[in-house]
């Protein structure tokens, strides 16, 4: 049986002919073949990569840290003058400067109060750079999805077609075949590269947060000793 199946694949001009042709295939002819499926997945992987771009600079703009400037305003935060240290933190516009603004503008009152402050002023500064990351960790799940959608309708359709024509030939089968799965590997590569890049900007963010108790920690034995 074996034997008989080999000999009828070697005299099947039509498979002959198809493997150069499909060797020779370009990368957006191979798109192209994905089907519709890929016009939903394209726009998830454009949005995917403004947002990945997008915040990682602003995340980078955010977290920026003025060692200057706070070495300044410790170093006048050790000798009592506060109103100097506000100074320094208002030459710059960043989450350090934002955070220790509204701390500073507190000292005097009770330690728990400037520990709250400081802490509410970090959450709020850390859902502004989280922003819009939820996108990703969307898309990542939503794109392999579909990209499996399109290649399960695919193959409902080439069962289909073959149980109208009564047809089973390998080459309809796997010339239809992997042209529905392109669907699936476009979604999955898509789904990759959100899922990477949606850890990589929030591993971004939980770094800078727990630089920012380092600092608040310090923050408040300077103002205990004083």
């Amino acid at each position: 049986m074996l034997t008989g199946i080999l000999l009828q694949i070697s005299t099947n001009p039509q498979v002959i002919q198809g493997a150069p042709g499909n060797a020779e295939m370009s990368l957006l002819e191979l798109i192209s073949k994905g089907g519709w499926i890929l016009a939903p997945i394209a726009l998830i992987s454009v949005l995917s990569v403004y947002i990945m771009i997008a915040k990682y600079f602003e995340i980078r703009e955010y977290t920026k840290m003025d060692e200057n400037q706070v070495n300044n305003f410790k170093n006048s935060l050790r000798k009592g003058d506060v109103n100097q240290a506000i100074t320094f933190l208002q030459s710059s516009n960043n989450a350090y400067s934002r955070i220790f603004y509204h701390a500073a503008n507190n000292v005097g009152r009770p330690i728990r109060e400037i520990e709250s402050t400081i802490e509410s002023a970090s959450q709020i500064e850390s859902n502004q750079m989280s922003k819009n990351l939820h996108y990703l960790g969307l898309f990542a799940g939503i794109a392999p999805m579909l990209g499996f959608v399109g290649t399960i309708a695919g193959v409902i359709k080439i069962f289909y077609n073959i149980s109208l024509t009564d047809n089973i030939s390998i080459g309809i089968i796997s010339g239809g075949l992997y042209q529905k799965m392109i669907s699936s590997g476009f979604g999955l590569i898509v789904g990759v590269i959100a899922y990477t890049a949606y850890h990589i900007l929030n591993i971004m963010v939980d770094k800078y947060l727990s630089k920012i108790e380092s600092e608040a920690f310090e923050f408040i034995n300077i103002i205990q000793s004083k």
